[in-house]
């Protein structure tokens, strides 16, 4: 499992040059059939529009990428949106640039810098988040130690999610895969042993994205 970074949420972006009109829409996709439903919902949407260019990055390794100039000249639409896309890093999402033709042509390298400029936009305007995968730790302890390990907790700037209260308590720690024998060791060192620790294995975990 590896780290990566998309959006949490659909966004969207105008632009107008040359009395031609660009609009962005972009959203989260984990799969191609969603990035194509996608697409499919922007051009029913606009329906009257000349052209509605796409591009999707899927994968958690950015291996599935795709783009389309939709009758724009080859190579001027398409893939100066999935350069955009990869640029700002993200996969699992899809771009759809609609275009509404003002009547003045804007050349090749016009059509390229239009049609990267409203993708970056869009990409700007739009929320991202870290995919991490991470590990739920459960530490259970006697009541008379928990002062001290949440202390701790707060210390190291760590995760925390809903403790379980019962004869004694469960605190619960979110930890990324590789610092799990190390937060493991401390707070082994910190109760002096006298804790039950289970560790879950790793699964994805959405997180703000650090600018």
């Amino acid at each position: 499992m590896q780290a990566y970074r998309t959006i949490s949420e659909k966004g969207t972006a105008a632009y107008e040059i040359q009395k031609s009109k660009f609009y962005a829409y972009t959203a989260p996709a984990a799969t191609e059939e969603q990035a194509r439903e996608f697409v499919a919902a922007i051009k029913k949407k606009h329906f009257d529009a000349r052209h509605n260019c796409s591009a999707w990055v899927l994968g958690a390794d950015s291996s599935q990428q795709k783009s389309n100039d939709d009758g724009e000249p080859g190579g001027t639409a398409g893939n100066p949106i999935l350069e955009a896309i990869k640029q700002h890093g993200l996969t699992n999402i899809v771009v759809v640039v609609t275009r509404y033709f003002g009547g003045i042509k804007l050349g090749a390298g016009g059509l390229i810098r239009a049609y990267s400029h409203i993708a970056t936009l869009g990409l700007e305007a739009t929320p991202q988040v870290e995919i991490k995968p991470v590990c739920l730790m459960a530490a259970e302890l006697d009541y008379t130690m928990l002062g001290t390990v949440e202390n701790w907790i707060r210390s190291e700037g760590l995760r925390a999610a809903p403790a379980e209260y019962l004869d004694k308590v469960t605190v619960k720690l979110l930890i990324e895969p590789q610092d799990v024998e190390k937060i493991r060791t401390n707070l082994i060192n910190l109760t002096a042993a006298r804790c039950h620790i289970t560790v879950a294995e790793p699964e994805y975990m959405a997180v703000p994205a650090e600018a």
